[in-house]
């Protein structure tokens, strides 16, 4: 149980909420709504002690299992398994276990006599942590979320961004804690291992709360509804399902609107009346009274809540470039014994449209990295054409630097652009005054996509390689992007799993991993955008 009271919440001088209180209790399925920037993530952060709250206090029974948008691992060497079997410290357990049963071979009597001493006490800890039946159980979790045994058995530092990710949940999920705080779960997820989530959360017993844009999951799963206002910098708590939630907001909305208009009508009137009394002495006090009267009328009332505001997402206009900007050939790359793939040739000519499908796992993410230069082949080479300038968009975000503030990123971006140009691009994506100072470290999720995205809008690039770029967008944000893709007159090499990305790319050909095999691009291949 985790209980609320009084939070305030700031990034750094910016208010994001105050006054906010509200409880998670067994059985509470919470959704956390609110558009980009609003605080989701700042307050899911708190409520884990990942961070401190302005002022207010957070009391916490029971255990946390808390799922970041960006998860961190200092022990990048750990395999996955380890990794998620450390939720119940049955790593460290099962290791010791594995040399206690090879010391007990040993022809020295007294370390094998000490091993089964040891054997015995740790068998008894192995068993209290769930043992062999914790092991299936985080099997089972595993299968459900698209982590093989292969995965299972290498390094983190050898998976891509998508498969940490998975990792990551299937810990928190393992976990048994009695409180789960998940921020966009479903990112990397393919649509099999959505509907066993889905599941999975509406059998939970414990507490839960769940920032996410995939409607569906919300839907299916939550029995409360938190929406996070950044206009008033609170958060309103509906005791409802998500349907009926969006039901009772719109009533709410007409509601105040309405409240509103009535209140300013009969406040008008008596400050009216009140200036016709005002210039008579006798007549004065009263008046007075009138105006004080008016103003209560309208204390604490709301008209129309101002729409949120949204990205102007507009790619840029190409620089001009020769027939073919980019081109790899003989790509290969392997991690340890795993091969990726092999002998991978590809050419993008100008204003080309290609969209990369394959498993999790299959190299997606490793063959744009080796395209935009960030990362080397084990072989083979990338030759950029006449003109190439390339923009690249990486799904964990790892084009900004977060130790510098919004603004620097930009002008590290487009060097080319004035103070000026650059502050209006990076407006158009909804950072303005305050917000340009602030480094990139501290924004969320949704918040360092547009980031990313603004300093591709100033790069004047005439290639486009984009990793997930709809990852951790309000629905608001994500149809800006779609529609900037349509128009984009540019190449574009796009990893995504979001059909609707797919769909506005309208790619021309299509390239499959791990084989390497390219054909045109047909709406039989639209079933494995999602399972890609």
């Amino acid at each position: 149980m985790i209980s609320v009271s009084n939070l305030e919440l700031r990034a750094g001088a910016r208010l994001l909420m105050d006054g906010v209180s509200f409880r998670i209790d067994p059985g509470d399925k919470i959704g956390l709504v609110g558009r980009n920037g609003a605080g989701k993530t700042t307050m899911t952060k708190v409520m884990a002690g990942d961070a401190q709250p302005a002022a207010g206090h957070i009391d916490r029974r029971g255990s946390i299992g808390y799922l970041p948008q960006d998860p961190r691992v200092e022990n990048m060497e750990q395999t996955a398994r380890d990794r998620i079997l450390a939720a119940r410290e049955l790593d460290v357990v099962s290791a010791k276990l594995l040399q206690a049963e090879e010391d007990m071979t040993s022809e020295d009597d007294t370390v094998q006599q000490k091993a089964m001493r040891r054997y015995d006490h740790l068998q008894a800890r192995f068993q209290a942590a769930g043992g062999y039946t914790a092991e299936s159980e985080a099997a089972i979790i595993c299968k459900n979320l698209d982590l093989p045994e292969r995965i299972l058995l290498q390094p983190l530092h050898t998976l891509s961004g998508g498969q940490r990710r998975r990792v990551e949940l299937a810990r928190i999920l393992f976990s048994d804690a009695d409180t789960l705080l998940l921020d966009e779960p479903t990112n990397h997820l393919d649509a099999d291992s959505i509907v066993w989530l889905r599941d999975y959360l509406q059998r939970f017993h414990g507490g839960v709360l769940v920032i996410s844009h995939d409607v569906d999951l919300i839907e299916s799963t939550v029995n409360k509804v938190l929406y996070l206002d950044a206009m008033r910098m609170t958060v309103d708590e509906y005791n409802m399902s998500w349907k009926k939630y969006l039901v009772q907001r719109e009533q709410d909305e007409a509601r105040r609107k309405r409240e509103f208009a009535n209140a300013e009508k009969k406040a008008t009137a008596l400050r009216a009346q009140a200036e016709k009394m005002r210039a008579k002495a006798t007549k004065a006090t009263a008046a007075q009274s009138m105006f004080k009267r008016a103003d209560r009328m309208m204390a604490g009332l709301e008209g129309e809540r101002q729409a949120d505001r949204i990205a102007n997402i507009r790619f840029p206009k190409p620089q001009s470039c020769g027939k073919t900007p980019l081109m790899a050939e003989g790509l290969s790359k392997s991690y340890g014994s795993l091969e990726i793939f092999t002998g991978l040739d590809l050419a993008i000519d100008r204003g080309s449209r290609v969209v990369v499908l394959g498993y999790n796992g299959a190299g997606k993410t490793t063959l744009l990295r080796m395209l935009a230069e960030v990362s080397e082949p084990d072989s083979g080479r990338i030759i950029p054409g006449h003109g190439l300038k390339l923009g690249y968009f990486a799904q964990e975000h790892d084009t900004l630097d977060t130790s510098r503030s919004v603004l620097e990123n930009m002008k590290t971006a487009a060097p080319f652009l004035s103070d000026t140009e650059q502050r209006k691009i990076l407006g158009s994506f909804l950072f303005s005054g305050d917000d340009v100072a602030k480094p990139a470290g501290v924004l969320s999720g949704g918040e360092k996509t547009r980031l990313a995205l603004a300093t591709l809008v100033g790069s004047s690039a005439n290639v486009l390689v984009l990793d997930e770029p709809t990852n951790n967008l309000d629905p608001a944000s994500r149809e800006e992007i779609l529609a900037a893709l349509r128009t984009y007159e540019g190449a574009v090499v796009l990893v995504s799993h979001d059909p609707g990305a797919v769909e506005a790319l309208d790619p021309e050909r299509v390239v499959l991993l791990p084989d390497g095999v390219e054909d045109l691009y047909t709406k039989e291949y639209e079933d494995l955008v999602t399972l890609a």
